[in-house]
């Protein structure tokens, strides 16, 4: 794979009482929202100790970004808002500089 070709975007944060079973469970239509994005490439959800890491790949950061803003506007009334404790979020994309 060429460098430069993809970008990476990782949010972490805590949950609201909610396991991450429930999470994942609550997340359909997060999935099929990313799923009809242009540019969306694949998404990983795991626990780090007590902090989600929900990771998704794009084919560049513009094209993540723009999805996310759009994933906000559209879906601003999911349940999955609710579960994550909005104090404990980090959300960061950044250009892929190297992969095997």
């Amino acid at each position: 794979m060429k460098d430069n070709t993809e970008a990476v975007e990782i949010t972490t944060f805590k949950l609201n009482g909610y396991s991450c079973k429930q999470f994942i469970k609550a997340n359909k239509e997060i999935d099929e929202f990313l799923q009809r994005q242009k540019g969306f490439k694949s998404r990983r959800i795991f626990e780090q100790g007590s902090t989600i890491v929900d990771m998704l790949i794009w084919d560049d950061v513009e094209t993540g970004t723009n999805a996310m803003h759009r994933l906000m506007a559209e879906l601003s009334n999911s349940i999955v808002h609710d579960m994550i404790d909005q104090s404990t979020a980090s959300w960061n994309i950044s250009t892929v500089e190297h992969a095997i």
